[in-house]
């Protein structure tokens, strides 16, 4: 087959856990804090991907109410197994400090766009759960194992015990297997059975510029584990210049074919022209994405094809190539029943009294609710950015009576960072066009005391967003036709992992339609339309 470009799943698309039927391959990603959680996408050539399933999508299954920024669905692990599909995740509900308060959960399901089980849950003593099927019958859950104490290094090992599925709990001892190798921070562990030996692949090195995966070996599943002659199995940490960085949180496929993969995480951070190479290696505002690369074997040890980093391309697997449609639209209309699942919300499910594709057809409305720095219900629609250069768009009718309601076009990494265009109003000028602003929680309006007045007679007011690499600037129009560019430009990498107090939050750009109302009455917008549009 031709050759597969890396990344395979571009933005926000970390913690990548691949899965094997048949001849379909699945790969589950993180979602943190978007709902509904949990995006897995399918293949029948590890090259062409499209997103199927966002199975975590009752509040049942997953409330993330008050959860801080990049909390939430850390690293899902998905499995097949007695003829259905098993889903492993983990909510976290405190990033901040000395603890990690996370609860891991299983749900499961006969198809992969079905209707999943309600949770069952598991333990809450680390994040990255993963679980694993051994021939003989037995079911494995393995974690990283969280150590609060002072003066104690955070990350204590990989714990294993027994999954009775029948009882639908954890049985038996508990054990730590692997305490990890000089890299540290060890976690992400997946647990494999080959020519038997049971391999041990984690990530270690946090999920910075440092990130890698490490793999080790033991006859017994319960340890103890040798670490890989030339560990570690990947990491960008050596290649300063590769365009892909960040490399880590890896899993790996055996193929139909006879074929080895490992999907790992990546980042692709903004060119640094002019700017030292080593430090800071830049910023990633598409986020951490999905990469794959081939592996070999060599004396009982698999190895990254070509050495162990990222490589940008790589062979394909001896699969005949298998394209899928778009499985996003370049303009939405808004004309069917439900959302596109590129599309997401903050924490909750946001029902019908809030975000309504039927309360006026052709039309997404959305009922004001509270600020973009809120945590709880936020009234706000967005995807990804999945390119360095693009174009967002829509077109939306608000009549707002306060300066407490807003609705418009934003662009968002998390509560306290994020810019918006948006139509409010002023006791003097009537309805206006504004701009708002958080960074790193100072808030500004740059138009203060310039706002652009919108006509009385517009119902619709067009908005669009060019995001340009490094930069990205507003415009409108109150026709469709001439265009008018807001004379701000924004920094791209304000919205990125890297810039965000210094680092270790863990999401991407998105952007997308929020309506606010914190006056309490629910004001409405009605969006006509919303266009993604990837440009050269």
């Amino acid at each position: 087959m031709a050759k597969i470009i890396n990344p395979i799943l571009t933005g926000f698309h970390p913690d990548p856990s691949i899965c094997r039927v048949g001849e379909d391959y699945y790969i589950a990603v993180s979602t943190f804090e978007w709902f509904p959680g949990v995006g897995i996408f399918q293949s029948k050539d590890l090259k062409n991907w499209r997103l199927v399933s966002r199975p975590l999508n009752r509040l049942s299954q997953l409330n993330m109410m008050g959860n801080p920024d990049s909390g939430g669905v850390w690293a899902p692990q998905l499995s097949y197994s007695d003829g259905k599909f098993w889903l492993i995740y983990t909510d976290v509900k405190v990033t901040e400090g000395q603890w990690k308060d996370c609860h891991n959960y299983l749900v499961t399901s006969e198809k992969i766009d079905g209707e999943w089980s309600e949770p069952i849950y598991l333990n809450s003593s680390g994040f990255d759960p993963s679980l694993y099927h051994d021939e003989n019958g037995k079911k494995y859950l393995a974690n990283m194992f969280w150590d609060h104490r002072k003066n104690k290094h955070n990350f204590y090992g990989i714990v294993l015990q027994e999954y009775d599925p029948k009882e639908q709990k954890l049985v038996g001892k508990s054990e730590i297997i692997f305490k990890g190798t000089d890299i540290m921070l060890t976690e992400a562990p997946h647990i494999y059975k080959i020519d038997g030996y049971y391999y041990l692949l984690t990530a270690e090195g946090g999920t910075k510029y440092d990130h890698a995966a490490t793999i080790a070996r033991s006859k017994n599943i319960w340890g103890p584990y040798e670490v890989h002659p030339e560990n570690p199995l990947i990491t960008g940490w050596a290649t300063p210049r590769n365009p892909l960085q960040k490399a880590g949180h890896a899993s790996i496929v055996h193929t139909h074919t006879d074929e080895w993969f490992l999907v790992h995480l990546t980042g692709r951070p903004l060119p640094k022209e002019g700017q030292p190479l080593l430090d800071h290696r830049g910023y990633c505002p598409l986020g951490r994405e999905t990469a794959i690369q081939r592996l070999e074997w060599s004396d009982g040890w698999p190895y990254v094809v070509g050495g162990n980093f990222p490589a940008l391309e790589i062979e394909g697997p001896n699969m005949e190539e298998v394209r899928w449609d778009a499985d996003y639209p370049e303009k939405d209309d808004f004309d069917s029943k439900t959302l596109n699942l590129h599309f997401q919300s903050l924490r909750i499910p946001l029902g019908e009294k809030i975000v309504s594709l039927n309360d006026k057809p052709g039309h997404l409305r959305l009922y004001g609710k509270e600020s973009l720095t809120s945590k709880f219900t936020q009234a706000f629609i967005a995807r990804r950015w999945q390119h360095f250069n693009f174009t967002a768009e829509t077109k939306v009718a608000f009549k707002p009576v306060s300066f407490q309601q807003s609705a418009g076009l934003v662009n968002y990494y998390n509560t306290q960072n994020w810019t918006s265009l948006q139509i409010s109003w002023h006791e003097d000028k009537g309805r206006i066009l504004e701009l708002v602003t958080c960074d790193n929680f100072t808030f500004d309006q740059p138009l203060l005391g310039e706002e652009i007045t919108i006509p009385v007679d517009n119902e619709y007011i067009y908005l669009r967003v060019e995001v340009k690499t490094t930069i990205y600037q507003y415009s409108y129009s109150f026709d469709g036709k001439n265009w008018t560019a807001i004379p701000i430009k924004f920094p791209s990498y304000k919205l990125s992992d890297d810039y965000i107090q210094g680092g270790g939050f863990f999401t991407g750009a998105f952007v997308g339609l929020q309506c606010q109302d914190t006056s309490g009455q629910n004001v409405h917008a009605d969006f006509d339309y919303f266009v993604y549009k990837e440009e050269q």
